[in-house]
């Protein structure tokens, strides 16, 4: 029993209490996927499987001791009933009356629920075509299932042949299929269904469209249930909609020997190289391509109006940001209409202009503000609704935030409304109230212009009527330090009300040691680039008793000078990222030296105290002090040095790796600044201790060798345990399902030649969060023309273009043959390189 306790936990999914255990148990031992990685893919792919879940009575297929091997496979226990001793009263229930008794089945109705399957290893979760309405009552199929099993002799190319037939046939009668391949021999078709169908109808028209195939095409289909005639033929399994049957819900994992999934398919994949996909690949596509079989999931109509602030909402932090979040759903108030226009330094200069509309302002961001004359159109992107108190907003957006960059109102006022159609066209007279401005009378039109010739579904076209607005001049240098003046006073004294009876606001903040130093800046040493590692593999060690070997951090490079009591930190690029990471700075000015420039990595430890690239993500490109407060609370870095190129005065770069490492261990105390292990001559040992800890590799160094500044030496080696790769980010695609408003997938690329070379998309590894902020920097950064080579026609069609000016890093399985990272997954973004410092790995 102790062992057991030891092996569980309690943790809140979706808000509910939950317990788990035996997390490391190997549920499919053909490739050592384990309990933990079952529950981790029901939680990713939830938001995509629970709407077609909902209201569903669920029968599982558990295999609590694992799937076994095709020789030998696992106990199956196909479960029906509920246990009420053992299943958690937050999980919705209805009973169905059988012949000889009455069973409670569970109805997934949310992330927490699915999550409790996972953990009594439900590895397939099976379904009816019907739904219960809110009462418990059984309702007719809202769908229709055709299931295609290959018999002897046949697979998914036969099956994928007869799919395409059985469209034909369907499209007939009006019903549109949906292609899912089932993780387990053949491919599932769906339909949807209005609900005038009684299961018996919905079984009549299958079991007519499988007969109308067979006599077509008797050389491979057959509709009989008899097996003896399935040999080289797909049979059409028409059965599955009776009402007491079930099939495989789409996204369920299969208990077979590879954690297949039964996967959502394109049309177009169904002429390809047809394979059963597992979790990992479903994930992926998931992340990119969003629920394929949305159309079936049900769209129920809901009392309440929906909140337009949601999405607003789910795109800002209001602990990170001063705009104005408010927490209730907006309502329309009385009054004229307001709207506001907001110039907005982000990553590109652009103008928001914003419209007062049942109780939002309805958003558009206009990157040459308002026209000035009737002869020339500009293109206005519409964006996220925002509340009705952002008509007042100015201020400062964090640059970590969504929209991060200094907002001024060029005017506001109100309007009067000539035409709104929704999605269509809008025509308001604008009466400013700011010199400078649109002045009053100002009739403006926007024209709905997307999907047109290939164009994002939030184009819109801004055209001048009539009325003399004023040519927008940009804030002077001048009027945007006195905004970040302004903003930084503001947000002290908010500081201080805060921790009222806590004392003042310097003692409230984290500190990690004296305040900075009253006068002119010291006179730094001499900027040296760092030393950059090769990659290479162990076997190029013939001598290891020639080499040091330490961690490779998953970190940001840190080049951190010292002089007169101060210091600074500079990026691999030479940005001075000091402010970023005050407490760095602060612990650095505490060394006791002279001068100095040591070489390190900044870096973020996450709960079990091992570095993550992905938490760092919070710290990077912070500058604003008030965001950088913040940001310390919640995610505190530490600085690893593993070089010192200067020291009191004295260069250090032509001197051996060992002697520079002794004086680091003089230097280097603990604390804040850590001095990593080294490992002289024992590869075994670093590479035990490296992958115990999760690191990323370890970084060999030639015990004889001096710093080869700006170099990239062979007498640093690094050698990585998961493969990564620096990207140049050339374009994106729009995703779809809950992603269709967002970036779906970035299309990459890596320089080689001279060139920028396509190296595939990448859409898993996203919060959605992120790629709402990257959709709007990004229309910042648009260009006509492709800055990758070698697209191919199916990536680049609905695809668009960037300055190629932003790097980032994935992770992979490998390259292919053909140059492309095979399944690449987000890590996070690199500020500290840039396109020129990428190469492939």
């Amino acid at each position: 029993m102790a062992a057991e306790a030891e092996q569980s936990q309690t943790v809140s999914v979706d808000g509910r209490l939950l317990k788990i255990s035996n997390l490391d148990k190997v549920l499919y031992p053909q490739t050592g996927t384990t309990k933990g990685d079952v529950i981790a893919y029901y939680t990713e792919i939830a938001p995509l499987m629970v709407p077609h879940l909902r209201g569903r009575p669920v029968t599982r297929k558990r295999w609590v001791h694992g799937v076994g091997t095709d020789a030998e496979p696992g106990q199956v226990f196909f479960q029906k009933n509920l246990d009420p001793r053992s299943t958690p009263e937050w999980v919705r229930r209805f009973p169905i009356s059988h012949h000889d008794r009455t069973n409670d089945y569970p109805v997934v109705e949310d992330l927490s629920t699915l999550a409790w399957l996972a953990q009594l290893a439900s590895l397939e979760i099976h379904v009816p075509q019907w739904r219960f309405a809110d009462d418990g009552t059984p309702q007719n199929p809202d769908r229709l299932v055709l299931d295609l099993d290959p018999g002897p002799g046949v697979g998914l190319p036969e099956c994928a042949q007869v799919a395409h037939w059985a469209r034909e046939a369907m499209a007939a009668i009006g019903l549109e299929l949906f292609p899912v391949t089932s993780g387990s021999k053949g491919i599932h078709l769906y339909a949807q269904l209005d609900g005038s169908h009684t299961s018996a109808d919905a079984s009549m028209i299958a079991k007519e469209l499988a007969r109308s195939l067979q006599q077509l095409h008797p050389d491979l289909v057959v509709s009989e249930m008899a097996k003896a005639q399935r040999k080289g033929k797909v049979f059409i399994d028409w059965s599955q909609n009776n009402g007491n049957k079930t099939t495989i819900s789409p996204y369920s994992l299969r208990g077979r020997s590879r954690p297949t999934v039964a996967a959502p398919r394109t049309w177009d994949e169904l002429d390809e190289d047809l394979a059963h996909l597992d979790y990992e690949e479903m994930l992926a596509r998931a992340a990119d391509l969003g629920d394929l079989l949305a159309p079936l999931a049900p769209q129920g109509a809901s009392s309440a109006a929906p909140d337009r602030l949601t999405k607003y909402r789910s795109m800002r932090d209001p602990d990170r940001t001063p705009e104005p979040v408010p927490a209730a759903a907006p309502t329309p108030r009385d009054g004229a209409p307001t709207f506001v226009i907001q110039e907005h330094h982000a990553r590109r200069l652009h103008y928001d202009f914003r419209l007062e509309h049942d109780g939002v302002l309805v958003s558009w961001a206009v990157p040459k503000g308002v026209p000035t004359t009737t002869r020339t159109n500009h293109l206005a992107v519409q964006t996220e609704d925002h509340p009705i108190e952002y008509g007042s907003f100015e201020g400062i957006i964090p640059h970590a935030q969504y929209g991060g960059g200094e907002v001024f109102i060029f005017d506001h006022g109100t309007f009067e409304l000539e035409k709104w159609r929704d999605g269509r066209e809008v025509i308001a007279i604008l009466n400013g109230t700011k010199d400078g401005g649109v002045g009053t009378g100002c009739k403006v039109a926007l024209i709905h212009t997307g999907g047109r010739g290939g164009q994002p579904e939030n184009h819109w076209l801004m055209h001048l009527m009539s009325g003399s607005p004023t040519e927008p001049k940009p804030a002077t240098e001048a009027e945007l330090r006195a905004l970040h003046e302004r903003a930084e006073r503001d947000t002290d004294l908010v500081w201080q009300s805060d921790h009222d009876g806590a004392g003042t606001a310097a003692e409230a903040q984290p500190s990690e040691g004296p305040e900075p130093v009253e006068g002119p800046r010291p006179d730094f040493p001499p900027e040296i680039k760092p030393m950059l590692a090769t990659t290479a593999t162990s076997a190029e060690f013939s001598n290891p008793e020639d080499w040091a070997f330490e961690m490779k951090w998953d970190g940001v490079r840190a080049v951190c000078y010292i002089a007169g009591g101060q210091a600074k930190i500079l990026s691999r690029r030479g940005l001075d990222t000091s402010t970023s990471y005050p407490e760095i700075v602060d612990a650095l000015r505490q060394l006791d030296v002279q001068d100095a420039v040591l070489d390190g990595e900044i870096v973020a430890l996450d709960d079990q105290g091992r570095p993550s690239f992905g938490r760092l993500q919070n710290r990077i490109n912070l500058s604003n002090p008030a965001d950088v407060r913040a940001a310390r609370r919640t995610t505190p870095v530490q600085l690893v040095i593993f070089d010192v190129m200067r020291l009191n005065g004295k260069s250090l770069i032509k001197r051996s790796y060992e002697q520079r490492r002794a004086e680091l261990e003089k230097l280097i105390t603990g604390g804040r600044i850590q001095l990593p292990p080294s490992f002289d001559g024992d590869l075994e040992s670093a590479t035990t201790a490296a992958q115990a800890l999760g690191m990323e590799g370890v970084v060999a160094k030639r015990r004889n060798s001096t710093y080869q500044a700006g170099s990239r030496g062979r007498t640093w080696l690094k050698i990585k345990y998961f493969h990564t790769q620096e990207v140049v980010i050339g374009g994106w695609r729009t995703g779809n399902g809950r992603r269709a408003d967002t970036v779906g997938s970035l299309l990459i690329g890596v320089p080689e030649g001279g060139r920028l070379r396509y190296v595939g998309r990448v859409g898993s590894g996203f919060a959605d969060a992120e790629l709402e902020r990257i959709t709007g920097q990004f229309a910042e950064m648009a260009r006509q023309d492709c800055p990758l080579d070698d697209v191919p026609a199916i990536d680049a069609r609905d695809a668009h273009w960037v300055e190629p000016i932003l790097v980032g890093e994935v992770s992979y399985g490998e390259w292919t043959d053909d140059h492309r990272l095979r399944h690449p997954v987000w890590r996070g973004w690199r500020p500290d390189k840039s396109p020129d410092d990428v190469r492939r790995e």
